[in-house]
């Protein structure tokens, strides 16, 4: 039977729903293409005007991309990221550093207040991925091993929401580190920031972790200066 129009808009909301449940769930993992449209039709019982609706609505907010005669792509793990990874291109490599240093900064401060032993020990193991992969010339592993490092400490923080919004600047920060490596004089196994960090996690010294990161950060923004 014809949906009425005043059913069309709810039933678009809940596949919305359902779509975005298999993104944050990693179902479908990120820059990966999800199934087609008639996989998807016939998964969720609903016709090609409402799953489409529904995809819009999530590649508005950024979570999805659609290519013609490609397919559709997952782009961010939620809509705040979506959003944020968007935001980031209309602005400097300065200014996320800028922001990343309030966020980084009360990150360590409620991560050496906060962390688990797990999360210690997930730290210690990236850290340890991070130095393999630059020493073995894997850049890619190394990238992605330090920013799952700064996320690792964003989530110790036991705060949800600092989380998701530093989660957010993912894309922006693993795509400026590849970048960066290849500078001259770029050291890809600095101490400052990294183990020093979490060494005072470690210590539950709040200051210390504070300060550690503003150091590493504003060396960062020196560097890029030059």
């Amino acid at each position: 039977m014809e949906l009425s129009p005043s059913h069309r808009q709810p039933l678009a909301e809940e596949v919305t729903a359902k779509l975005r449940a298999m993104v944050q769930s990693g179902e479908w993992p990120l820059d990966r293409r999800i199934p087609s449209e008639p996989e998807l039709m016939a998964g969720l019982g609903v016709s090609r005007g409402t799953l489409r609706e529904a995809v819009k609505a999530l590649a508005h907010t950024g979570m999805l991309e659609v290519r013609r005669g490609d397919g559709t792509y997952v782009r961010a793990t939620s809509e705040i990221s979506g959003a944020a990874r968007r935001l980031y291109q209309d602005h400097t490599e300065q200014h996320v550093l800028e922001v990343r240093l309030g966020l980084d900064t009360q990150a360590a401060r409620l991560a050496a207040r906060h962390a688990t032993d797990d999360d210690v020990t997930a730290l210690r193991s990236l850290l340890a991925t991070r130095d393999r992969a630059w020493k073995a010339g894997n850049y890619a592993e190394w990238a992605e091993a330090d920013w799952r490092f700064h996320e690792r400490v964003a989530l110790a923080s036991a705060n949800p929401l600092l989380h998701e919004l530093y989660a957010s600047f993912g894309a922006a920060f693993h795509q400026d580190l590849l970048v960066q490596h290849s500078r001259p004089g770029f050291e890809g196994l600095p101490h400052e920031g990294h183990g020093a960090l979490l060494a005072a996690i470690e210590r539950r010294d709040e200051e210390a972790a504070v300060a550690t990161v503003s150091r590493n950060l504003n060396s960062c923004a020196e560097w890029l200066a030059e």
